[in-house]
C-alpha cells in the first residue's frame, strides 16, 4: 500500500500537468437493470504505461452475492500495441481507490488528525481503513453504515467502534470517508467541524449528491479532475465549477488553516487504474507469478 500510495501521487501530479493522455471515460447506462458501464484508457509515457479499464457498476449484484463493482484491466506493450496482461480491475480499484485518497489526506488534512469517521462499510470501507492509517495516525476509528449487519461485521474485521447515526460517527471526526452508495446526501453540514477533512468516493454521476450542498460551498473543494468533476460529479456541478480550488495533483492542493473545511471530491481517473496495474504487472514479473497465455 505506501508503494501504491506514491505511485498515485506521482500519477495525479503528471495528470495535471498535462503528461497523460487521458479522454474523460465514455460511460453509458443499461437501464433495465439499473446499472452501467465505462470504459476508460489512458497512456502515461514517462511510465511507459499504456492500457484501459473496463469497469460495471450494477448494485443489484449484491443481493444476488456478486460484488457491485466488476472491472477488468488491459495493458499494453506501449512500443508494439500489443496486449502485455489481463488484470482484475476490481481489486485494483477498490485498492488505488483508497490509495489516492490516503494521498489526499496527507495533502489536505491536519497533521494532528486523531478521529477518523467511515460511512459505509462495503469493499471501499476495509480498504480506506488500511490506506489511510499510512499517513495518518488515528486515535479512533468510528463507523456507519444504514445496515446494521454490514456495519457489525465491518467493525469486527477493521477494530472501528459502530455508531448509532451517520451524525454521531461524523461529530468531532477530523478525517471522514464516504463510502456509500447513496445517491442522496448522507452527510449534513453542521455535523462537520472546522479543521475537518472530507472524502467523498460514492455519488459518482451527474445525478447524484453524497454530501449536503452547504457543505461543498463551505468548503475549498477539491478535485481528481476538473473535467471529469463537472460533468459527471452533482456534487461539483451543484457547488459550480468555479468552486473547484484545485485538482489533488497540482501544487495549489495543499491546506492553508487549521480551521479549513477541505472537501477532496473523487471520481477515479483511467491513469490511476494503468498505473497501478503496471505497478502489479512489474511486481508480477520479478516474482514470477501470474499465468502466461
Amino acid at each position: 500500500m505506501p508503494d501504491l500510495i506514491a505511485s498515485m501521487e506521482k500519477a495525479l501530479e503528471a495528470f495535471s500537468a498535462g503528461s497523460v493522455v487521458q479522454p474523460v471515460r465514455t460511460i453509458f447506462d443499461i437501464a433495465e437493470h439499473h446499472a452501467f458501464f465505462g470504459l476508460m484508457p489512458a497512456y502515461l509515457p514517462s511510465a511507459p504505461a499504456l492500457g484501459a479499464k473496463l469497469v460495471s457498476v450494477y448494485h443489484t449484484n449484491l443481493a444476488k452475492g456478486l460484488p457491485s463493482h466488476l472491472a477488468t484491466i488491459l495493458l499494453f506493450d506501449p512500443e508494439t500495441g500489443a496486449l502485455a496482461a489481463i488484470l482484475d480491475g476490481r481489486y485494483i480499484t477498490e485498492a488505488r481507490t483508497a490509495a489516492v485518497s490516503a494521498v489526499s489526506v496527507k495533502k489536505l488534512a491536519r497533521t494532528d488528525s486523531s478521529v477518523l469517521a467511515i460511512l459505509g462499510s462495503g469493499v471501499q470501507a476495509h480498504s480506506h481503513f488500511e490506506a489511510l492509517a499510512h499517513v495518518r495516525r488515528f486515535e479512533e476509528v468510528r463507523a456507519w453504515s444504514p445496515t446494521r449487519k454490514n456495519l457489525d461485521e465491518f467493525a469486527a474485521a477493521s477494530g472501528a467502534r459502530a455508531m448509532a447515526s451517520a451524525e454521531a460517527a461524523v461529530r468531532g471526526a477530523d478525517v471522514i470517508v464516504l463510502v456509500t452508495a447513496s445517491p442522496t446526501p448522507v452527510i449534513d453540514d453542521a455535523w462537520v467541524k472546522r479543521g475537518a477533512h472530507v472524502i467523498s468516493v460514492g455519488a459518482c454521476r451527474p445525478t447524484q449528491q453524497e454530501m449536503d450542498p452547504a457543505l461543498v460551498k463551505r468548503s475549498r473543494l477539491f478535485v481528481d479532475s476538473r473535467a471529469a468533476a463537472v460533468k459527471e460529479s452533482g456534487d461539483v456541478i451543484g457547488a459550480g465549477a468555479e468552486h473547484i480550488i484545485a485538482e489533488l495533483g497540482e501544487t495549489a492542493a495543499i491546506r492553508q488553516t487549521a480551521d479549513e473545511v477541505t472537501v477532496f471530491k473523487s471520481l477515479g481517473l483511467a491513469v490511476e487504474d494503468v498505473v497501478a496495474a503496471n505497478l502489479a504487472l512489474q511486481r508480477a514479473r520479478a516474482q514470477g507469478i501470474g499465468k502466461t497465455i
